[in-house]
């Protein structure tokens, strides 16, 4: 049971991922906690474990060995849906519907898990904003986007749901720097309306590892450490 002055949110206990076929570890144990109001950054070179360790993270892989905990109690597969809704990942290409954005920023309240919230299309364009969209950026078709506002649009897809912890897996990698910009923006806007959230950025940019976290940890041949410069 965690203490009610702790501010841990997420943690990993002795986490670990194998490659059965292959007969490699690709994240070894790893002991890990991020605590309410951190922004965190993990550099490291390809391969090296990184989003290995987000998405044991975020529960979309199984762990070999060890286990999760939010907010200080481990999370029963029952408890895996509402885990996701406060703990969301965002991956380095996301999927995209057919129809326009606004359909692709209605969709995850179709979904049991947001059966309790409805689309606030205020909220959509004011993070949209953040991100340096236009007010017909919600109207636009999917199809017709470029990288960067895909990303944009699966962004606030996520973040109009207020999750408490965001795991960013090297979401600017293949986008241009005025893009990459922007989705660094709209980040900084979702944890500026909420100083008690966190999150974890995956990223190959050192320059923007600086920018965007004030802790710092790298991954090698899936070692976890903590970066003290």
């Amino acid at each position: 049971m965690q203490d009610a002055t702790s501010t841990e949110l997420v943690a990993t206990h002795g986490v670990m991922r194998r490659d059965v076929a292959r007969g490699t570890v690709l994240l070894h144990a790893t002991d890990f906690a991020l605590d309410k109001s951190q922004r965190a950054a993990i550099t490291g070179p390809s391969g090296s474990g990184k989003s290995v360790f987000l998405r044991t993270l975020a529960l979309l892989d199984a762990c070999d060995a060890g286990f999760v905990t939010w907010r200080g109690e481990r999370i029963a597969r029952a408890q895996i849906p509402a885990y996701r809704r406060r703990v969301a990942y965002i991956a380095q290409r996301p999927a995209m519907l057919d129809g326009t954005v606004e359909d692709n920023l209605r969709y995850p309240f179709s979904l049991k898990a947001y059966r309790d919230a409805h689309f606030d299309r205020d909220i959509a364009m004011r993070l949209a904003q953040a991100a340096g969209r236009s007010a017909d950026f919600l109207d636009k078709f999917a199809s017709d986007l470029s990288g960067g506002e895909a990303q944009i649009a699966a962004l606030v897809r996520v973040l109009q749901l207020a999750p408490d912890v965001l795991l960013l897996d090297e979401p600017t990698a293949s986008l241009d720097p005025a893009s990459a910009r922007s989705i660094e923006a709209l980040v900084a806007a979702w944890f500026d309306a909420d100083e008690a959230r966190a999150c974890i950025w995956v990223s190959h940019d050192p320059d923007q590892a600086r920018r965007v976290a004030t802790r710092h940890l790298t991954m090698n041949a899936g070692v976890l450490g903590e970066d003290k410069r």
